[in-house]
């Protein structure tokens, strides 16, 4: 039993588990201590300085978010002194910040505006001295605005600890210590994968995702020669909503339907289309490849973060990649190719869209010549979760009051296997499901494989299909990555089978749900709540079972004949290459 500590904040008495923190045991008992560096998904490091408390009636200080409770502490948390330290710490930091507030993405949902805001705070007392390092707009998916940083350093710690890509870092001392890239290489030059983890930590606009990709669907929008189409991933579902006042994991795919259709689209489609037809590939792919004993295991395929990760790090494991794209890569190419043929319109005219809840979509659109199978790019545009936000608000679109709709024919029919591909362990879920059937040549009973889902880093399992064991490993967030390699590069040299038949990987913690282009405020709570809402959607089709979807059979049937026929490899799948760490 986990041994419980007495003591009082504010002179109110609380009791904690051994190990809480001063700024964690103050919530319990309703008290916000202020903070800056500290997020709940890292390890407190206690940089900022604005968690700064006191011992009752001693001089003693301590920095709450990373100090440990201690047995009979009194501890004040506000008092003038505490606060007028505050202020003079905020003061400091922004004598070192611009003050376009008006003109920065982040307004309204800034910490260090509304801290400023909390504390009263109206002057700035201090010469201004900004960083004179220009803004990096060299990656596709991320915008690095040195002039913004505050050196919280959240952005530096979830790349190197929780993401393990160390593409960004500290250097220099004192007034000159900067956050940047190894070697101050333009960011697109180094090993980031475009994760957006780094932006999705960034408590103010240092580092958010790359505009460019708005500003050209507003274009098309307007365009009169462009038929614009649209399809949003699974994640979204249950996370636009906290954007407009929702809860999060509220499943908005009625509104989103309508909300997209008010922005103008010509026709409003689903991914979770796509997601099903990337099942349909991987588990045909994964079934043929179990029955060889042949490349084993087979690595998931559809986050591009991770793909890019492999790489870079790992092309030894290239080979076990499942060749099958990503279900936003697969549904342009069908966008382009059988949706036009089908509604005998012409592709060249053709503006396919994403929404999606991650950063690294942007830079997978232009990632291969196979992201052009279908003649033309495949996805003009990919906008992320918080893109679509901003556009839906300056088109005065009423998000939570909108009536629900339907998507259109053809492309937005999805089953419960495809919807729950947003979520840690929904992959390996869904192509479970579908490779049962096609081992067996029947339907499960239940379909739930529950030892596949939480937030647990690695989760292993194991699952029984006619007496064959498949073994399998579910990762989320690439810092747990080398924990499976190192499994596997163990058994490979001491000549042992391999301990994994299958095994998905997502770059982000959560799996997309967490994604690095979705709403801000993102925590393990929210986490839960947006996987809850997937899982509520997928109990609730009344298909569950990706091959069920009569879309995607219509699909087969009339266009691509079946999964890996030729047709299929050229239009869904692709292939990767080994690159240097420092190489685009």
């Amino acid at each position: 039993m986990t041994k419980q500590i007495n003591l009082k904040i504010n002179g109110n008495p609380v009791t904690v588990e051994q190990g809480t923190t001063i700024l964690d045991a103050a919530k319990k008992v309703g008290v916000k201590i202020p903070t800056l560096c500290y997020h709940p998904d890292l390890t407190s490091w206690a940089a900022c300085g604005i968690c700064i408390v006191k011992a009752e009636n001693s001089p003693k200080t301590f920095r709450a978010c990373a100090t440990p409770v201690e047995e009979g502490m009194s501890i004040v948390t506000h008092d003038a002194e505490i606060v007028e330290i505050r202020k003079t710490v905020l003061e400091l930091i922004l004598s070192n910040h611009p003050s376009d507030c008006l003109q920065c993405l982040r307004s309204g949902n800034c910490e260090l505006q509304q801290m400023a805001v909390d504390l009263g705070l109206r002057n700035v007392p201090y010469k201004r001295s900004m960083s004179a390092t220009a803004q990096d707009n060299s990656s596709p998916s991320i915008v690095f605005n040195p002039q913004k940083c505050i050196l919280c350093g959240r952005c530096v710690k979830v790349c190197q600890d929780l993401q393990n890509v160390y593409a960004l870092e500290f250097i220099g001392r004192g007034h000159r210590i900067q956050a940047t890239t190894p070697a101050e290489l333009p960011l697109n030059d180094t090993a980031c994968v475009k994760c957006g983890q780094c932006a999705a930590h960034c408590p103010v606009g240092a580092i958010y995702e790359n505009k460019t990709a708005t500003v050209k669907v507003e274009a098309a929008l307007q365009d009169p020669e462009k038929f614009t189409l649209v399809h949003f991933a699974p994640s979204v579902r249950v996370a636009i909503g906290e954007i407009f006042g929702c809860r999060p994991g509220e499943l908005t795919t009625g509104k989103l339907y309508a909300a997209l259709r008010r922005l103008g689209f010509d026709a409003v489609l689903d991914t979770n289309f796509s997601a099903d037809m990337t099942i349909m590939e991987e588990a045909t792919e994964f079934v043929e490849r179990f029955t060889q004993q042949s490349k084993l295991p087979l690595f998931t395929s559809c986050c591009p973060a991770w793909v890019d990760y492999a790489e870079k790090n790992h092309p030894e494991i290239l080979p076990h990649l499942s060749t099958a794209k990503s279900p936003q890569a697969m549904f342009g190419s069908i966008a382009k190719t059988y949706f036009p043929e089908q509604k005998k319109l012409n592709p060249a005219k053709l503006f396919v869209v994403s929404v999606m809840p991650c950063t690294a979509k942007k830079y997978e659109l232009e990632r291969s010549a196979e992201m052009w199978s279908s003649g033309y790019q495949d996805n003009d545009c990919s906008i992320t979760t918080r893109e679509l936000g901003e556009m839906l608000k300056a088109a005065g679109v009423d998000f939570a009051n909108l009536p629900e709709e339907q998507g259109d024919a053809l492309m937005s029919d999805y089953t419960g296997g495809g919807t729950i591909f947003g979520v840690t362990g929904g992959v390996m879920e869904a192509a479970l499901r579908t490779g049962y059937n096609f081992i067996t040549g029947a339907d499960l009973g239940d379909v739930n494989f529950k030892d596949v889902r939480g937030l647990d880093g690695v989760k292993e399992a194991a699952v029984d299909i006619q007496g064959n064991k498949i073994n399998l490993a579910i990762v989320h967030g690439l810092g747990n990555v080398e924990k499976v390699l190192t499994k596997i590069n163990e058994a490979k040299a001491k000549g042992e089978a391999m301990p994994y038949h299958f095994v998905e990987v997502m770059a982000c913690r959560g799996g997309c749900i967490g994604g690095g282009g979705q709403p801000y405020g993102t925590t393990d709570a929210v986490r839960q709540a947006r996987s809850k809402g997937l899982y509520n959607d997928d109990e609730r089709s009344v298909r569950r079972c990706s091959h069920q979807n009569p879309e995607i059979q219509k699909l087969y049937k009339d266009f691509l004949s079946q999964p890996l026929s030729k047709k299929s490899h050229h239009l869904l799948h692709t292939s990767y290459t080994a690159r240097s760490l420092y190489n685009r």
